[in-house]
């Protein structure tokens, strides 16, 4: 379960101290784990528990005492029937743990996310291999008693709890595909229910006024990443404020429809991307777009689903991919998923040579900032789509950020210009008898 619950929303006091009190005296809990950002924090967690455990008289007198001698350290300790309560953080290899013949049944990872972490895609990988694959993996296979929980406020696109929610995700809906039903549970809890009464969601703690209060007194994204669960980065080149979204229009009314790729050699470490922008009149718009960690053959296998999906071969589109490394392998990648599907879709190499990767994309600024920019709003839940103002919001001189999106979008922008031009002027003939007459004299 992914407890999603606001900045001061009581997550802890729910998810590591009532909750499994509770579990422990109805017999259903022998071995809580609790991750924590640092040692002293998951210690702190757990502090409660045992707090209660030796001082609540009310516990005792319902329960009995639990206080065993010798076996009641800080972050780790049993109870007289034998409960197991520890604590532990992300790095510190679990596998393999256990109390007697009893492995973990509870398992809980608190607030562990960092600014540094979910500002580095690898740092954040690797908490959730962690959390996914090594905490999780110490679960006793089989067992009736497996609950595994995150609880966290929902800050960022890199935090553990929001990487989980996709795969939460999908996860449902495989299990829906194949009719089993689900145990992956996101609990989604807010400050407020919405931005215009402020209705707030614990009403015995805080009232509508204090969050109006609270939203006007604090920056704008500062309010909806701690307390509504919606990430907004603010971008240096490319601003929050210029990602606009609107319904894109038919396709034979564009000026100028252009695919472009931008296809790292590397076959799945590095970002795939691609994307399709129609140009009308001033404006771009970015219709669809493909930014991925995957292989080639999955960019050319969505481009033909894409193409198919919408009929695209009656329209004037055009279809490229940068062509700088290796570009006839990687024409060929598109050319065998045409071979399967017996038609094809005429991509051509750019043989363009570019220099200048940051001012290229830079110069993409004055579009966005004179609102000639448009993202397709049916698009605007897509992941792909997602990725690819995450990775402009992100767009800066040094940030090491992935920008294989904005490339592909300024290169497919440019394109977009050049055939727009080439489709409105008029063709113009000359004929033979002309040439004829302003040759000189051939005899």
């Amino acid at each position: 379960m992914l407890a999603e619950i606001y900045r001061s929303g009581a997550k802890s006091v729910h998810i590591d101290l009532g909750i499994p009190l509770y579990l422990y005296v109805t017999d259903r809990l022998k071995f809580m784990l609790l991750f924590g950002q640092t040692d002293s924090k998951a210690k702190k967690l757990i502090s409660d528990i045992q707090s209660e455990l030796t001082y609540n008289q009310k516990f005792i007198h319902y329960y009995g005492k639990k206080f065993k001698f010798g076996d009641w350290s800080d972050g780790d300790f049993t109870t007289t029937d034998g409960a197991k309560f520890m604590t532990s953080t992300p790095g510190q290899s679990p596998r393999g743990l256990r109390e007697g013949t009893a492995r973990p049944d509870y398992i809980v990872f608190d607030d562990v996310d960092t600014r540094q972490r979910v500002n580095n895609d690898e740092l954040s990988r690797r908490l959730f291999d962690f959390a996914w694959e090594d905490a999780r993996g110490t679960f006793d296979e089989g067992s009736p008693n497996r609950r595994f929980v995150v609880a966290n406020n929902n800050f960022h696109k890199n935090t553990l709890i929001n990487m989980l929610k996709d795969e939460f995700k999908k996860i449902n809906k495989r299990l829906k595909r194949e009719g089993f039903q689900s145990t992956f549970f996101v609990l989604t809890v807010p400050a407020v229910k919405n931005l215009e009464t402020f209705e707030p969601n614990w009403p015995e703690k805080t009232s509508a006024e204090y969050w109006r209060q609270k939203y006007i007194s604090t920056p704008y994204r500062s309010f909806m990443r701690e307390y509504m669960h919606t990430h907004i980065v603010e971008g240096t080149i490319f601003q929050n404020k210029y990602i606009q979204w609107k319904p894109r229009n038919q396709f034979r009314s564009y000026e100028a429809l252009v695919f472009y790729g931008d296809l790292s050699y590397k076959d799945a470490g590095d970002y795939k991307a691609m994307v399709f922008v129609g140009k009308s009149g001033r404006e771009f718009h970015i219709l669809t777009a493909f930014v991925r960690q995957t292989s080639r053959y999955n960019v050319a296998k969505w481009l033909y689903e894409f193409v198919e999906a919408n009929n695209l071969l009656k329209n004037n589109v055009q279809y490229f991919i940068e062509g700088l490394f290796a570009q006839d392998e990687f024409v060929s990648d598109f050319d065998v998923v045409g071979d399967e599907l017996g038609w094809y879709v005429p991509v051509v190499a750019d043989e363009k040579t570019k220099t200048g990767k940051f001012d290229r994309i830079e110069s993409m600024q004055g579009y966005f900032q004179r609102g000639n920019i448009w993202f397709n709003e049916a698009e605007k839940d897509s992941t792909d789509m997602t990725e690819l103002v995450n990775q402009l919001l992100a767009f800066s001189k040094g940030s090491g950020a992935h920008d294989d999106g904005p490339d592909a979008l300024q290169s497919a922008i440019s394109k977009a210009n050049v055939s727009a031009l080439t489709n409105q002027t008029p063709m113009k003939t000359t004929s033979r008898k002309e040439i004829m007459k302003r040759q000189k004299n051939r005899f």
